[in-house]
């Protein structure tokens, strides 16, 4: 019998197993359409999910649905954009739900939300992008409609895990985010009255126009919240509260009404340590305060009471407040001393306008060194009214030893500061200086700063500003670093219209230096080998780290003055001129230089408005070295490669405008267009160092190079998309002349020609010997022969090509030729005397001659040309003939 009854039990246990193990597939079909029915009933969005999961081994003795990748997209007026996604919602309810009839919903008893993102926004208009419910046309009682619902809420416990939530109200120019979300809340949700107990803890940041008011505020709150459903009425029980490190506890209770919330709160530090004043500040900046010595007392106490509507707010006093107090690290050589607060936040109306902030003191002494500080705020949201002071000296070496800030390398230096303020909003925005009152100076002397972010230590010897009702004047400034030295004073207005209203930031500044060498200040980057592949991907466009951008905010003229300025290998003497930063663009004017022998003179911009950055610029040329200005200036080389080539000077003009890359403002070379007109002065001409001369004197035989007269010649070089046209030239060589024109690419490929005009008795020695035969009258037609030459290939592999063979067969026949005609002529004249006798016939008393005479005179002469015609076609047919 024993036997049988252990059978049976065992048997019954494989079978409720088996059971547990089978009921996921035998109910999954259901419970996803169960999830579905209930998103299409409900929801106006795109909804969509991985996968739906059942367990009833995960939490036995209760059902586990899981819910992976749900993801709920808004349709218009916010359509594509992602509410929620969530990587897994967990569902909990017991085992018997799963059996209930379609006509009963199942009851949830916990809900899990895990590594879930909530984006909720409203736009302008005011309309919420979480308002997706289905709205029910039709009215259903209660009954009716719970047996509508496949599922429906018996909550024990809920739980969010690992959750950020990001609310934008365009409206309001509002955004706020809550990141790593954690929550749970334990207690009876299907009671009306009930005590919730919850445990949250998040990083809360708050931006409101702009301006950041929280950033990542550490928060945490563990609470026992009385619940009274039915008067929605939550009251503070048991709590603990942080804000960052400081402790609070909260009493009272909120109250949700049909026009808004009512608030009847109050709050408190639960101790007057003043450690709790170091706990308002983040650890990552206050570190951690165990071993901390204090004394005195600081405390912060809070009223919030009234309602919150559209029109309201409940009314405030919050206090904060320390007296005699100070601190020290215990790591650390000094403390802050003697440290006072009086701090309030008040609200006494309910209007929002009337809330104001007052530091009626704030103080403190490191070492020998006070500080002190006051401010005023009124007004906040119509016209804020500001009246704030600062008054005293830190010694920026001693705040590290008394407070553990993080800093690579020490600070150094003295800030002293004795400024008064007293301002409105209104007047800021439209620049109305004369309701800002500014008053007194802040200074700054002997500062160091060191990182390895820097070419060179940075050394402030003196900084000196004035406030002004209307403006802020830098009466001194005195920076050295490495070998350079700087020195500016100026203005700067509108301070306050950049700092409160994102205005643009005007000032002047005259900036003046001795020495001053860019690389002191710009560290350069650890570059790797280059190899070919890099050589060829620098033809490109590429991207190189973060693009530089002129400062949109800036409207601001500098006025310079540079005896020496080194940048790279260019030293550049005497720099002068005015650089206007505007609107995304940095204007040169009248800038000069002493450079390479001679005198430079630019101007142009540099606008980063656009995604490529964009220059133009114009350049004056005086008297500079042609050698050093065409190898120093790559942009030069490539449109004129004639370095090492020509010595001499050059005065020039040129005009390029292009793109520049975004990393370091370098021409990108293709996009580069303009033209350089230049002459050349007292040249002379290197044929060794080139090899397009060397292939050129080699190739032909005629010419000199090193003769090459380039003085005062004028050249005009265009160039685009990589082609540099030459304006057709003359020059001489010795006693011939030449015409060049062509184009070569910045690549150095090239297609050049050049028409010589050539002496005929520099064409060979067959040709020389003919033109001995001649006269010096006769030779002298032969002063200027066409000869072309081409130049092809590139300048380090030129190719050189001449019509030399032609022109010399050519001009060779013509010789002969025209000594063959010269002789006929000669004949033609012997033959005539023979014929008349040597008598030029008898003339009439006028000295004319008779018409006797005129007839044989004629006839002597078509005799002679007939008998020249004969010997001519006699001597002149070929030998085959």
């Amino acid at each position: 019998m024993k036997k049988k009854i252990a059978l049976w039990v065992g048997g019954i246990i494989v079978g409720l197993f088996l059971l547990l193990l089978a009921a996921p597939f035998l109910f999954k079909g259901k419970i996803q359409d169960l999830v579905l029915k209930t998103i299409n009933d409900n929801l106006t969005a795109t909804v969509s999910f991985d996968k739906v999961n059942l367990s009833l081994l995960k939490n036995f003795p209760k059902a586990t649905v899981t819910i992976d990748g749900l993801t709920i997209v808004n349709n218009e007026p916010f359509a594509g954009d992602t509410l929620l996604h969530a990587q897994t919602i967990g569902l909990q309810m017991s085992v018997m739900e799963l059996f209930n009839g379609a006509d009963k919903p199942m009851n949830i008893q916990e809900i899990l939300l895990k590594d879930a993102a909530i984006n909720v926004l409203v736009n302008e208009q005011g309309i919420a992008n979480y308002d997706i419910a289905l709205k029910d046309e039709d009215e259903k009682d209660e009954e009716e409609e719970k047996e509508d619902k496949p599922f429906s809420l018996a909550l024990q416990h809920y739980q969010i895990e690992n959750t950020k939530i990001t609310y934008t109200d365009l409206s309001s120019k509002m955004k706020f985010i809550i990141e790593e979300f954690n929550h749970e809340g334990k207690g009876n949700l299907t009671a009306n009255v009930l005590d919730l107990d919850t445990k949250s803890n998040a990083k809360v940041s708050f931006v409101m126009d702009g301006t950041s008011f929280l950033n990542q505020v550490q928060l945490s709150l563990n609470a026992m919240i009385g619940m009274d459903m039915d008067q929605q009425i939550y009251s503070f029980k048991e709590n603990t509260a942080l804000i960052n490190q400081l402790p609070l506890q909260f009493d009272g209770k909120i109250q949700l009404l049909e026009e808004g919330q009512a608030f009847d709160l109050s709050f408190a530090t639960p101790d007057s340590d003043f450690k709790n004043f170091l706990g308002l500040i983040p650890e990552a900046y206050a570190g951690g305060l165990k071993g901390v010595t204090t004394t005195g007392e600081f405390k912060v106490a809070g009223q919030v009471k009234g309602n919150l509507t559209e029109t309201t707010i409940p009314t405030l006093a919050i206090e904060m407040a320390a007296n005699k107090a100070s601190f020290k690290y215990p790591d650390l050589p000094k403390a802050v001393e003697q440290i006072v607060l009086d701090m309030q936040i008040m609200n006494k109306t309910g209007l929002v306008k009337d809330t104001y902030v007052d530091l009626n003191k704030l103080s403190f002494k490191i070492d020998q060194d006070v500080f002190n500080a006051s401010a005023n705020i009124k007004n906040l949201t119509e016209n804020p009214l500001v009246d704030a002071k600062l008054n005293g000296v830190i010694n920026l070496a001693n705040v590290s030893k008394a407070y553990p800030v993080q800093l690579d390398v020490p600070l150094t230096g003295i800030l002293r500061a004795n400024v008064t303020t007293n301002f409105d909003m209104n007047s800021v925005e439209k620049s109305q200086y004369q309701n800002i009152k500014n008053a007194g100076d802040i200074s700054l002397t002997n500062f160091h700063f060191a990182s390895d972010a820097m070419a060179k230590p940075l050394d402030i010897k003196e900084a000196a500003l004035a406030f002004n009702t209307n403006h802020v004047s830098l009466n001194k400034f005195i920076l050295a670093t490495g070998q350079t030295d700087v020195a500016a004073d100026g203005r700067l207005d509108n301070l306050y219209g950049f700092l409160f209203n994102k205005q643009t930031l005007k000032g002047n500044f005259n900036v003046r230096s001795t020495n001053f060498v860019l690389a002191d200040l710009l560290k350069e980057e650890a570059t790797a080998p280059t190899t070919e592949k890099d050589k060829t991907d620098k033809a490109k466009p590429v991207a190189q780290g973060e693009a530089l951008k002129i400062p949109a905010f800036l409207d601001c003229t500098i006025n310079a003055d540079a005896k020496t300025v080194v940048y790279d290998n260019l030293t550049l003497k005497n720099v002068k001129g005015r650089l206007v930063v505007k609107d995304e663009t940095a204007r040169l004017e009248n800038m000069t230089t002493d450079l390479f022998g001679g005198k430079l003179a630019f101007a142009g911009d540099v606008s980063t408005k656009t995604a490529q950055p964009k220059f133009n610029m114009d350049l004056g040329l005086k008297t500079l070295d042609i050698k050093e200005t065409f190898t120093q200036f790559e942009f030069l080389k490539k449109i004129a490669p004639i370095a090492g080539i020509i010595a001499g000077n050059i005065n020039a003009t040129i005009k390029l405008d292009g793109q520049l890359e975004g990393s370091d403002f370098s021409p990108i070379m293709n996009t580069l267009s303009g033209d350089l007109t230049g002459d050349i002065l007292n040249s002379q001409v290197n044929v060794a160092n080139s090899k397009l001369l060397s292939s050129l004197d080699s190739a032909v035989k005629f010419v000199d190079l090193s003769k090459l007269d380039l003085n005062n010649k004028r050249i005009h070089l265009k160039f685009k998309d990589g082609k540099v046209q030459v304006s057709p030239f003359d020059l001489k060589v010795k006693d011939m002349n030449v015409q060049i024109s062509g184009e070569h690419g910045f690549d150095q490929q090239m297609n050049y020609a050049l028409d010589f005009k050539v002496p005929a008795k520099m064409l060979g020695s067959d040709v020389a010997n003919l033109l001995a035969k001649l006269s010096p009258q006769e030779s002298a037609k032969y002063d200027a022969i066409p000869v072309k030459v081409d130049l092809t290939g590139n300048f380090s592999a030129p190719k050189v090509g001449t019509n030399m063979n032609e022109v010399v067969t050519n001009l060779t026949k013509q010789i002969a030729e025209d000594q063959a005609n010269k002789y006929l002529d000669k004949g033609k004249d012997a033959l005539k005397d023979l014929l008349t006798g040597g008598n030029k016939g008898k003339e009439n008393a006028n000295g004319e001659s008779t018409p006797e005479e005129e007839k044989k005179k004629k006839e002597t002469e078509e005799t002679v040309d007939k008998i020249s015609k004969g010997l001519k076609d006699l001597f002149g047919k070929k030998k085959s003939e």
